[in-house]
């Protein structure tokens, strides 16, 4: 007999490499196999090997020559055996080289900040679990036979008619199921319209935002120029002053980090601006589900859907975890996005694509929006109150929509309190981390305080922490 694998996987959950060999018959050769594999520690203390018609399935022997090989092990102390357990490898045996092997504890993971107030980042804890599965479940069973095969870099059309029919409600979009292009992310779709020469540069870019995103386009080769930043969003009447540039990135709704919204004004200046030089405005609608004080202000795209390529994604709104985002495009952009991800889709799943069409669809998107839009403002009116009463000369901005705020310091003092919080164990950022190297004017100091990450139970430490490191009045 020779090396045989075993695979009894549909009764126990167990694959077995047996070595058979040896002239002493089959019982002698598998009972020598098996013991070899425990004394070589392949066979960890405690394993369950599988029952004896299913080994003996696997191995073409009869079921006897089977019990009778685990019977000799058990009376040599290699296995044990008990009614309703199976049979197991005795937790006694012990590989060669002397001591049994224990498996060895995962390493503990590094303490992180005690306090989480960073940016960005969704309550992870409220996850809405059971309607996804539920959701997840009833897209499975519904789902046709071609949906388990390779996927379509389209996206799947359930998702895209849903996100069609989503997006038009909800955000102002003028789109249709061919001009939408599933992906896994904001930060894939950059990856595929400038890495993969889709779109070309100079782009000019917001003065404060995302560094991982200025990074990701050095790294395409894409140079990106700065535009000043003030209460009314970015100056898009910069624009004519910045040579060769035809794109423009923007966080129109809710402007990352800072946190207006783009005046209406010069939302129709870009959007002229982009038919005047046949340019494109690339619209990031980061965290535009999220608002408390003001009406909802649609998308840019919604003025010109042939000049404004519009991004999203669920990170926010349910979980960084899903990998999924969407491009609604240009039409003529649409090939070239389709030829740059490829025959197959390689990045969003496509059962998840159909979950997240059923949740859509059956209204449990809107209605999770809707209960984290209520505890997000709770937390920002939390946050509010504490300041008013803790720090009452500390100005706070940025708050009519998205989960985060950012508090005004004293000119030159964010770096000590953005050491101090760290000292503390408070995870939170300084606005100069999210400043263009290239930016002109003066910097502004401030702290970007994320409301959104912190467990419930949690935050109301976070914030008496962080009102504790705030520099007192002058």
């Amino acid at each position: 007999m020779t090396a045989s694998w075993v695979n009894s996987a549909e009764l126990i959950g167990v694959d077995l490499h047996l070595e058979l060999s040896g002239s002493g018959g089959r019982r002698a050769a598998l009972a020598a196999a098996l013991r070899q594999a425990v004394q070589s520690g392949r066979l960890a203390p405690g394993t369950r090997l599988p029952p004896y018609r299913a080994l003996a399935a696997d191995l073409g022997v009869a079921r006897n020559t089977v019990a009778d090989a685990y019977a000799e092990l058990v009376a040599e102390g290699w296995l044990t055996a008990r009614q309703g357990s199976g049979t197991r490898v005795a937790e006694r045996a012990r590989p060669l080289g002397g001591a049994r092997r224990t498996p060895q504890p995962a390493p503990a993971p590094a303490e992180g900040p005690r306090h989480q107030l960073r940016q960005g980042v969704p309550d992870a804890s409220a996850f809405p679990r059971t309607d996804w599965t539920a959701a997840y479940r009833r897209a499975l069973n519904s789902a046709p036979a071609t949906a388990f095969g390779p996927g379509d870099p389209h996206g799947r059309i359930e998702l895209r008619t849903a996100l069609t029919e989503y997006l038009a409600r909800s955000r102002g979009v003028r789109a249709d199921p061919e001009r939408i292009v599933v992906c896994s992310g904001f930060a894939h779709g950059l990856r595929l319209l400038f890495g993969e020469r889709v779109l070309r540069g100079p782009l000019a870019v917001e003065a404060y935002g995302l560094g991982f995103h200025r990074d990701l386009l050095a790294r395409a080769g894409v140079r990106t120029v700065p535009l000043t930043v003030d209460q009314d969003g970015a100056r898009v009447g910069e624009l004519d002053g910045t040579g060769g540039v035809r794109g423009v990135l923007l966080t129109p709704a809710h402007q990352f980090p800072t946190g207006g919204p783009l005046h209406a004004e010069r939302r129709a200046a870009v959007v002229d601006w982009a038919r005047a030089r046949g340019g494109l405005v690339v619209e990031d609608d980061y965290d535009g589900e999220f608002r408390y004080d003001r009406k909802p202000v649609g998308a840019v795209q919604g003025l010109d859907p042939e000049r404004v390529l519009y991004l999203g994604s669920v990170s926010k709104s349910l979980s960084p975890a899903l990998r999924l985002g969407w491009m609604v495009l240009p039409r003529r952009l649409v090939p070239g996005v389709l030829a740059a991800k490829g025959e197959r889709e390689a990045w969003a799943s496509t059962l998840d694509q159909l979950a997240l069409a059923e949740f859509l669809r059956s209204g449990a998107y809107d209605r999770h929006v809707r209960r984290m839009r209520q505890r997000y403002r709770g937390r920002r009116d939390r946050l509010v109150r504490a300041l008013a009463g803790r720090a009452p000369h500390v100005e706070v901005t940025g708050i009519a929509a998205g989960l985060h705020a950012v508090l005004r310091l004293p000119p030159g003092s964010e770096r000590s309190v953005v050491r101090a919080a760290h000292e503390r164990g408070i995870a939170v950022d300084g606005l100069a981390e999210f400043r263009h190297p290239l930016a002109t004017g003066p910097a502004e100091d401030g702290l970007v305080v994320g409301y959104a990450a912190a467990a419930e139970h949690a935050y109301g430490a976070a914030v008496e922490a962080l009102c504790e490191v705030l520099p007192p009045e002058r």
